[in-house]
């Protein structure tokens, strides 16, 4: 198959490139390499089947230029971080909002029938009810939960006006090898490996009580090709079905990373929610997702590729 990867140079898009291409598909990256990382794809830049575009979805004519003749398209280019998307929501829209209706007008002016995106479960915001499931009404607390929301209703619009398949994946919490811990805006994990293998303590924000579905990258990408691969349409929530806090978080990276030091606690951060967990029941039902990486099993894996490159 011929597959678009856009992000294809980020944390997620790189590991979905690299599964695909070792299944034997064509692999066509694009990144305007804004968050995305060189270094992330070197390895596939000579690879027969893989083809990088260095530019941005928010260019339509790059788009139309390069979508004709593709089996699908993997949508996971964003700007993806709450605090930045308050920061600057302007910024967060025209990537995240104006780049996916210009994937999906690409992909119906260019006769492309599935998209498989990246959503966000901060759609759901705070709301009290847990698990999260599919069917609540979305509660978004920051920019960049409101940018994802609109993804999914042009998700839903193309596809029932154009017939376009798509697939919107709410991601929970994602981590694994090749997440940038150097930016002002990293998740969680890991700031707090890095710090923890330099010898300092992880910084919470707010009480450490805060609870996350942490899912790891490889799990993501096989729901977004079980998903590519199946007949599904809508919204589905992708996580690993279970959650801790911040506080057993460290407590656990500590013990991996054979480091002790107690977290530093700071004021919590606007747009953050308090706890996260995924009913993920919808996803196993519709393409067969199965996590196979629980929390402790992943967060090895994740010091492990750290630790190579301290």
């Amino acid at each position: 198959m011929r597959y678009i990867v856009t992000g294809g140079a980020g944390f997620i898009g790189s590991n979905l490139a690299d599964t695909l291409a070792q299944q034997h598909h064509d692999v066509i990256i694009i990144d305007n390499l804004a968050t995305g990382r060189r270094e992330n794809i070197e390895h596939l830049l000579d690879h027969t089947r893989v083809t990088f575009i260095e530019g941005s979805i928010t260019d339509l004519d790059l788009l139309m230029d390069t979508l004709p003749g593709a089996d699908g398209i993997f949508h996971q280019a964003a700007i993806p971080s709450v605090p930045r998307s308050v920061k600057d929501p302007l910024a967060s829209n025209e990537a995240n909002v104006t780049g996916t209706l210009n994937i999906l007008v690409a992909a119906k002016d260019c006769g492309v029938s599935s998209v498989v995106a990246a959503s966000s479960s901060s759609v759901y915001g705070d709301t009290p009810v847990l698990p999260k499931h599919e069917d609540m009404v979305p509660n978004p607390l920051s920019p960049y939960a409101v940018t994802k929301f609109a993804g999914e209703c042009y998700g839903k619009v193309f596809s029932d006006l154009y017939g376009i398949r798509t697939v919107f994946l709410r991601y929970f919490n994602v981590y694994g090898p090749r997440q940038d811990p150097k930016s002002e805006y990293a998740a969680v994990i890991p700031k707090f490996i890095t710090r923890l293998l330099n010898g300092k303590p992880p910084i919470i924000y707010g009480d450490g009580e805060q609870t996350r579905d942490f899912t790891f990258v490889a799990d993501v990408v096989q729901a977004n090709i079980r998903a590519m691969e199946s007949n599904a349409r809508g919204v589905f929530n992708i996580a690993c079905g279970r959650r801790i806090s911040l506080n057993h978080l460290a407590s656990i990276l500590s013990e991996i990373t054979g480091t002790r030091r107690d977290p530093i606690y700071e004021a919590p951060r606007p747009g953050d929610i308090r706890d996260s967990l995924a009913d993920i029941s919808r996803a196993r039902e519709a393409f067969g997702y199965d996590p196979q990486f629980p929390v402790e099993e992943g967060l090895r894996q994740a010091v492990a590729w750290f630790r190579d490159r301290a």
